[in-house]
């Protein structure tokens, strides 16, 4: 719990930002300023998003050198080896970034279908915001690597400091500078260079000195980790793929289907925000157990994160039980929403038993590096179970893509859980 609750609380201030970029375009006298950046946002947001896998490669392979060489007699050369590797592949991702923005901004402009005066907003937020790209991905990895040290409190003071940078900067460049969209933007790239900053210089001070080996970057110590990221890319793409289909295929349902699922895919936020700190906290032991190759000390780990997963689900499950009625009163005025989002209660309430094996098991497989196995599990819950089950399911309307979206969560968890278990017995979980 010491390494899980600075995740929680950084996980908590991350939608703060949401909020206030919200408030400051919102009181500007177009409504087309609003629009536009938050269409660019979220295109931006989708492609930092498909690039977590930086996060959690980098996670597991630290939290691995930090259990097999911390009794070595000079560990700070491997321990900043998936630190210097992952800031490298973060940089060059960003460079690609940069030199695509504009087949990048016209596809997204081609699917949101904007009018002119959003798509100049659009334009405005977008063409600032990347240049964030190095940092907002380098940050990722320094993420990563902070958390598999161990230093997840270092992790929560970067995530709350560079909120805070953010939403001053926000009031300065908005509010009294009146730089409209550009200045939003500007505030977060600003935000996201501060947290680097913080970040590199937190990391540079866990250890004595910074070294960085030449064979860090030969084929063969590269090969292994881009095989890596190239299963977590995938992973993240399917995971991606159903996500988007709720949201489109709500949207072909109706506006106020959509408007149902967008309240309802907030109690998956809410769950989210509690397991995945507890994931993290397991990632981060896991690979440390799996590093001193030690399967007892690895099947304990697991053994207690399912343990505390589970409280926390039956948790949320009480608060969806005795409050969900009053969640929804505050997301959304409108009686007909309520009452249609009220609906739905029943398997809110069930969710979070369902979804907490998933998050547990993404973290076990996060901190041992077995990328191919959550690829997997996501091919056969993407595939075999979620569009499946939706299409048999696909007369119930609305219904039939949260029947779908529970079966999938389930399926990634019983899978992930199979595999682990044959993993302990054989002794892959230790290769």
């Amino acid at each position: 719990m010491a390494l899980a609750i600075p995740m929680i609380l950084a996980n908590i201030t991350t939608p703060l930002l949401g909020l206030v970029d919200t408030a400051v375009l919102g009181h500007l006298p177009s409504v087309h300023a609003l629009a536009g950046a938050s269409v660019a946002a979220l295109i931006i947001t989708q492609l930092y998003w498909v690039c977590g896998f930086l996060r959690m490669t980098v996670t597991g392979l630290s939290a691995q050198q930090r259990g097999h060489y911390k009794n070595a007699p000079d560990p700070d050369l491997q321990y900043f080896q998936p630190l210097v590797q992952g800031m490298a592949l973060a940089l060059g991702l960003a460079l690609a970034l940069f030199i695509l923005q504009l087949p990048l901004f016209s596809l997204g402009t081609y699917f949101a279908e904007a009018t002119e005066a959003t798509r100049q907003s659009m334009q405005a937020y977008f063409f600032v915001r990347i240049y964030g790209a190095p940092a907002a991905l380098s940050n990722l990895v320094l993420i990563g690597w902070l958390v598999g040290q161990q230093q997840t409190r270092a992790v929560m003071l970067i995530q709350i400091g560079g909120n805070v940078v953010n939403v001053v900067l926000n009031l300065v460049f908005v509010l009294l500078l009146e730089w409209g969209v550009r200045g939003v933007a500007a505030a977060t790239v600003i935000a996201e260079f501060a947290m680097l900053i913080a970040g590199l210089i937190l990391a540079l001070r866990t250890q004595r000195r910074l070294k960085i080996d030449p064979s860090w970057f030969t084929v063969p110590a590269l090969k292994g980790l881009f095989s890596l990221n190239t299963a977590m890319f995938i992973r993240n793409l399917l995971l991606q793929a159903c996500l988007a289909f709720i949201t489109f295929k709500g949207a072909q349902l109706g506006a106020s289907i959509a408007a149902v699922n967008a309240i309802l895919m907030q109690f998956f936020v809410l769950i989210a925000l509690g397991l995945d700190g507890i994931a993290y906290a397991v990632e981060a032991l896991i690979g440390e157990a799996k590093g001193e190759k030690n399967i007892n000390r690895l099947a304990a780990h697991a053994t207690r994160g399912l343990l505390w997963s589970s409280i926390f689900a039956l948790g949320y499950s009480g608060f969806f039980w005795l409050g969900g009625d009053w969640v929804i009163m505050q997301l959304t005025n409108q009686a007909e929403l309520q009452s249609d989002a009220i609906g739905f209660l029943p398997l809110m309430i069930v969710l979070p038993l369902i979804a907490h094996w998933c998050f547990l098991y993404d973290g076990i497989y996060v901190g041992l590096s077995h990328a191919k196995a959550m690829r997997n599990s996501m091919l056969v819950s993407a595939v075999g179970v979620f569009f499946p089950t939706w299409w048999l399911l696909q007369n119930q309307g609305n219904w039939a893509l949260w029947y779908a979206f529970s079966a999938f969560l389930g399926a990634r968890g019983v899978t992930l859980a199979w595999a682990f278990r044959r993993d302990l017995q054989t002794g892959h979980a230790l290769r």
